[in-house]
């Protein structure tokens, strides 16, 4: 990207950023990776070739051929490697399946001398009859899981004492479909000392409040007996997921206790359903949240700290969701296991969660060009310097006024989500709001999006500048394409608020 006039130290552009990643030491070993020329590193990295070779292929742009319905990696490589893709296809259609499987992860080990290694220890349902396609889908998944669900890399032991906690993870498909993996560890009941196990719950449907919920009966029910879990879940497998804005009613019957009706409602708006940005404004400051979001908007990378999981997946998931209509196309990672540290030295775009515990490794690593968040401390420890002057003064102003205020209020969590969603939507309301009207369709010839008369169509240089770099992103790309493919795209939500904003505008 150009710099600007008054000399603000915009990004470079990507080629030149492929150049300059390529020059800097910090990063050769992953340019030689990418490039597949693994012979060009020590025998300790050539292990991360073939992660190389399958992240070279994940970042290019998106095809719109048909895509393979198969996992094509390992699951170590295809999930933890490639990257996940928020808010990209899933099945959030109501009538569909809750979820795919429950799985128990424990730490296990073969000898005294070793240490405790996640490995599943229940799946329900056991599917039988599969495909061999399906039978190695499941295999992947069901290999991934275990890494996610203890990501943090210790060495674990017997505790007396460990507070609960909820959090998530992403597993993406080649095609861009998804499997959500909801987490609950928690400390078995007993006396002594034990070792934490984690309930896991996959499933296509991304609602995070939904399941936590579901997460807390099934720890209820841990607590009484193992075996009053799994009636619970066949009986959630046999209701329809509800549509936005509806309630389920799961019957249950526990010892002692009788029938319980459990309510399960789905969030009015689908849109932020996987999202909570409470935690991410209580715990980053306004204007920092702003400059997060001026980053992901360039696909930049971005690294959060944090201790518990839960605030690194509920953060990591709440910027990706700030890009609305917009999707983060790269790297995202909300809990990046302990083992794939290394990730945070990749030239390419990525937005990974890493536990405070690794800072000091983190901060010592040949890092280029990268917001390191601490989540703790709410403070930006590395940056690019250009991140304040990225969004345009007048538009960043409005945010930061909102924002506040949204801060500051008495709210519930759904007017917080929908408050602070309109805050960023509106943004991109005008900034791009009128691309419809610069994409040309004919009879005889393809849709095609006329980048330079939508570029010179916004009458303010400040908003036109930050356009400009805009527009060379993927997720606008993709969105473009997408909304080329098929007009139907421009009948949703975010075009709604663009016709409401453009009659408004015509009002004054």
């Amino acid at each position: 990207m150009n710099g600007s006039k008054q000399g603000i130290p915009w990004r470079v552009s990507k080629g030149e950023e492929k150049t300059k990643a390529a020059r800097a030491p910090g990063t050769r070993k992953w340019c030689a990776l990418l490039r597949g020329e693994a012979g060009q590193v020590s025998s300790r990295d050539r292990v991360m070739a073939q992660f190389a070779t399958f992240l070279r292929n994940s970042f290019r742009r998106r095809s719109s051929a048909v895509r393979e319905n198969n996992f094509q990696a390992t699951a170590k490589e295809n999930v933890l490697l490639r990257g996940n893709k928020p808010e990209g296809k899933s099945l959030h259609f109501p009538g569909g399946q809750f979820f795919e499987y429950l799985v128990v992860v424990s730490l296990k080990r073969k000898r005294p001398e070793e240490e405790y290694q996640p490995e599943i220890t229940y799946q329900f349902p056991k599917r039988e009859n599969l495909l061999k396609s399906q039978k190695e889908e499941e295999e992947r998944l069901l290999k991934a899981i275990p890494l996610f669900s203890f990501p943090d890399g210790i060495t674990w032991a017997p505790l007396s004492e460990y507070t609960s906690e909820t959090f998530s993870f992403v597993l993406t498909n080649v095609d861009g479909s998804r499997k959500f993996g909801y987490c609950r560890r928690l400390l078995p009941s007993g006396k002594g000392a034990r070792l934490p196990i984690v309930y896991c719950i996959i499933s296509c449907l991304g609602c995070f409040g939904l399941f936590s919920k579901i997460l807390e009966e099934v720890e209820k029910r841990h607590q009484i007996a193992t075996a009053v879990i799994y009636p619970f879940m066949q009986a959630l497998r046999e209701t329809p997921f509800p549509a936005p804005g509806k309630t389920v009613t799961v019957k249950s019957f526990i010892p002692d206790s009788g029938t319980e009706f459990i309510e399960l409602t789905r969030p009015l708006d689908s849109r932020l359903e996987h999202v909570d940005f409470r935690i991410l404004i209580q715990r980053v400051t306004c204007e920092n949240i702003l400059c997060i979001f001026a980053s992901a908007v360039l696909e930049r990378r971005i690294i959060f700290l944090a201790e518990e999981l839960s605030v690194l997946s509920q953060c990591t998931h709440a910027v990706a969701a700030l890009l609305y209509p917009f999707k983060w196309e790269h790297t995202f990672i909300p809990v990046l296991p302990r083992k794939l540290i290394d990730t945070v030295c990749c030239p390419t775009p990525f937005m990974v969660g890493v536990q405070t515990q690794w800072k000091d490794q983190v901060l010592d690593m040949p890092m280029e060009e990268v917001l390191l968040v601490d989540l703790y401390e709410g403070k930006l420890l590395k940056k690019d310097g250009d991140e304040e002057y990225i969004v345009p003064p007048k538009l960043q102003n409005e945010m930061l006024i909102s924002l506040t205020e949204q801060k500051n209020a008495t709210q519930t969590p759904e007017q917080v989500n929908k408050n602070v969603s309109d805050t960023f939507m509106h943004f991109f309301v005008r900034t791009v709001g009128h691309y419809t009207s610069h994409i040309k369709r004919s009879r005889n010839e393809p849709p095609t999006f006329q980048e330079k008369t939508f570029c010179q169509d916004i009458k303010s240089k400040s908003i036109r500048r930050f356009v400009k770099k805009l527009v060379k992103t993927q997720m606008f790309s993709i969105f473009i394409q997408e909304a080329e493919k098929s007009p139907a795209s421009q009948e949703g939500y975010f075009q709604q608020k663009v016709i409401e904003y453009q009659r408004l505008k015509k009002l004054k």
